[in-house]
């Protein structure tokens, strides 16, 4: 009977001491398998929305400088990178061929100059001798015929018609000397305008031959320290938000592999109508201005921009991997649940095909709805949705417009393996 009351004494602590562990060691091992989560903390501060492409930088303008003359070029005063004035000599092109030209229609000119004095004096004695002859026939009628006058006046007529032509032979002559004497003029290569020299197609020695089009024997870019242009391709779907922004005279920084820890600021000059497509991508070239002072913008070099579209100043940002969370529906509390119910995803579907089905009203609804967003918090146990609004986006936080957010609370953005 002892025996008994002692192992019922025994199995009683035994018994006493579960029952008292059992409550902690439950809790335990519920808190144990609990699910981890990553989160991020909501913030307070500025946020810039962009949108990024890429361009190419090159010269406001290129001026090709051609030769109007053929043959070898004798000289050339010139070299690449080389900082010329307007007028300046360039290059020569062999001025041999040409001076003949000059020389023989000077030649010419002076012939026919010569040829017009003859028949001057030819007219004025032709002149002379039908004043005479008019004088005698006036004394006595009988002194000439009719048939002689008619010599005296049609050999008149006649040389005042050579008079003419004589005249006109100089002005031919002429019109031919000034054309000799501008492809002799054209045999130097001068600069039309202020710039630099971006390319030179000649050597010394080289033959040109414009017969048939003006050959390019430089390219000079003009105020290429003052101005330079990139030109972008920016994306049908960010053309709207860039015609925006420059209208409200946004920014552009850009970055170029040459100067990798350098900024440049630039602003958009023009956004050109002439589109382009490539494998079904529509683009619209976008011109942007650039100030190149110390000239490290040289042209040809392929430039990373952003254009700023929006800036928001001390605003709450909430993490971008909140936003992209979406939750399975055992961890979510029971009066959240309903929002996932015939939902997959708390994201819009905006590829081509999904958008297909919808109707241009549809699809306007759909876009504005995006903005009203769930964010989610561990709370009890269970996850908790936030209803939120939301505005303009970086690569890592949206704007806060409406919800019950705050700065330094802890938003769900995945579940740790």
């Amino acid at each position: 009977m002892r025996r008994l009351i002692k192992y019922l004494v025994v199995f009683g602590m035994i018994g006493g001491a579960l029952a008292a562990g059992y409550r902690p060691a439950r809790q335990y091992w519920h808190e144990r398998h609990l699910p981890r989560w990553h989160t991020a903390e909501v913030v307070r501060g500025d946020l810039v929305y962009e949108v990024n492409a890429t361009g190419t930088v090159r010269p406001v303008l290129s001026v090709v400088i051609g030769s109007f003359v053929s043959g070898p070029i004798r000289e050339c005063l010139v070299d690449f990178n080389d900082e010329v004035k307007k007028g300046d000599l360039l290059a020569v092109v062999d001025k041999r061929l040409f001076a003949a030209n000059v020389a023989r229609d000077e030649a010419t000119l002076a012939t026919r100059q010569a040829d017009v004095a003859r028949v001057k004096a030819e007219l004025q004695r032709a002149i002379n001798d039908e004043r005479r002859a008019k004088k005698l026939r006036a004394e006595n009628h009988d002194y000439l015929s009719d048939s002689e006058m008619d010599q005296f006046r049609f050999k008149r007529m006649a040389l005042e018609a050579q008079l003419k032509v004589a005249e006109k032979s100089v002005e031919t002559a002429l019109a031919a000397l000034t054309n000799s004497r501008a492809n002799l003029q054209y045999c130097e290569i001068r600069s039309p305008v202020n710039g630099i020299i971006v390319d030179r197609k000649i050597d010394p020695g080289q033959t040109v031959a414009a017969a048939f089009q003006t050959p390019e024997l430089f390219i000079v870019a003009p105020d290429l320290r003052k101005k330079i242009h990139i030109y972008a391709q920016v994306d049908e779907t960010d053309i709207g938000r860039i015609r925006d922004a420059a209208r409200r005279k946004q920014p552009v920084r850009f970055q170029v592999d040459a100067y990798p820890d350098e900024i440049f600021t630039g602003k958009v000059e023009q956004i050109r109508l002439s589109s382009s497509e490539t494998q079904n991508v529509v683009t619209y070239p976008v011109v942007v201005a650039a100030s190149n002072e110390e000239l490290k913008l040289l042209p040809g070099m392929t430039a990373s921009l952003s254009f700023q579209v929006e800036q928001r100043t001390g605003v709450v940002k909430i993490p971008n991997a909140a936003l992209r969370f979406y939750p399975q529906a055992e961890f979510v509390r029971e009066e959240d649940k309903k929002l996932l119910e015939g939902k997959t995803d708390d994201r819009q579907d905006d590829s081509s095909e999904s958008q297909s089905i919808y109707s241009v009203s549809e699809r306007v609804a759909a876009y504005k709805k995006r903005q009203h967003r769930h964010v989610w918090v561990w709370e009890n146990g269970a996850l908790r949705a936030i209803p939120v609004k939301i505005g303009i986006s970086d690569h890592k936080f949206t704007e806060l417009l409406e919800g019950d957010v705050e700065p330094g609370m802890k938003l769900v953005t995945g579940k740790e393996s």
